[in-house]
């Protein structure tokens, strides 16, 4: 019995030497540093899968136990850090929990309206705030773009900046993304397609972005939309009623929304709406430059973030009973 004991007692302490050094034994960083982005919506187990993959820590499944433990995982602060010299995991921890990074970041998502991304620059305790009080069209007009509707101009992605930059300098740099991005997609565009200008092709993206999350149903999406605009059929894309409701938009929309009339009312209105209705991504900015070669001319939503795709109207309708009605009386 004693001798069992004696083996779990070394057990034990071999565990606790082993986790020990693991925590406090110190790792030497690469010439130059090592550079850290953490994003708001990084996890810890992502955050530490990296620096492992990247020899900054010996085991990524320790820290991830320690930030749990010490509650750091939720205290983790966004920014890129630079890591220099020999840092131990606790180090690292101690780091990311105290912030103060060498820069930080601002992250916007795809589809997002442009209030959204002003809400998010308004929110970010990194950002000078030099345009919280502008309207629109005043922030507009300082960036140079007067008269303009800023809807859907400005790229989604994560910008890296130095604490204390204006927000009309990050403004600034999404328009021109967006711009470049939007360039690069005109110059790959198919040349059948019935967009006459690059403007046209970012409104279809946001109508793209904005029905389907799926990767792969974009491109069929796109091809749905322009077969429609060739037939001269309505788009009749939900989306683009809920963008024209504004604040009257209460989550759901019924047949007396779809009746209303609004100028992006895509049921009463033929044609692409007047603007953008979301910041589209590369993505979806190349779904409306090279859509799917189809006969498909309807799309209905599966449930499981798919779209089922009908040529005829009666193939349609078999998709909404299927996958719309028969859900309903579930």
């Amino acid at each position: 019995m004693k001798k069992i004991f004696r083996l779990l007692l070394l057990l034990l302490l071999g565990a606790a030497a082993w986790l020990a050094w693991n925590a406090l034994s110190p790792v030497a960083m690469p010439d130059g540093g090592y550079k850290l982005l953490v994003g708001p919506n990084r996890t810890m187990k992502q955050i530490a899968h990296a620096l492992e993959k990247d020899g900054a820590i010996r085991s990524s499944q320790l820290m991830v136990a320690l930030s749990r433990l010490s509650g750091a995982d939720r205290k983790v602060k966004a920014g890129l850090y630079r890591l220099e010299g020999r840092q131990s995991m606790l180090d690292v921890l101690d780091r990311l929990v105290q912030g103060h990074p060498d820069e930080a970041s601002l992250t916007s998502i795809e589809g997002w309206t442009f209030r959204q991304l002003r809400q998010a620059m308004d929110r970010n305790p990194d950002i000078k705030h030099d345009s919280q009080k502008m309207s629109d069209a005043a922030l507009m007009e300082k960036l140079d773009l007067a008269g303009i509707n800023p809807e859907g101009l400005f790229f989604p992605s994560t910008y890296l900046f130095t604490p204390g930059s204006s927000d009309i300098d990050l403004f600034r740099q999404a328009f021109t993304t967006m711009a470049q991005q939007l360039e690069a997609a005109w110059s790959a565009r198919r040349t059948d397609l019935p967009y006459r200008t690059p403007y046209e092709l970012l409104i279809m993206a946001s109508l793209i972005e904005k029905e389907t999350s799926s990767e792969a149903d974009r491109p069929m999406v796109a091809g749905v939309f322009v077969n429609r605009l060739k037939r001269g059929m309505r788009l009749q894309t939900d989306p683009s009623v809920i963008y024209g409701m504004g604040k009257g938009y209460q989550g759901s929309i019924g047949k007396a929304d779809l009746r209303r009339d609004t100028p992006y009312n895509t049921y009463t209105r033929a044609g692409l709406t007047p603007t953008p209705i979301s910041m589209p991504g590369k993505a979806a900015l190349y779904a409306a430059a090279q859509p799917a070669e189809t006969d498909a001319l309807y799309f209905v939503a599966r449930g499981d973030g798919s779209s089922q795709f009908s040529s005829t109207l009666d193939e349609h309708n078999q998709a909404v009973r299927k996958y719309i009605l028969k859900k309903g009386q579930q």
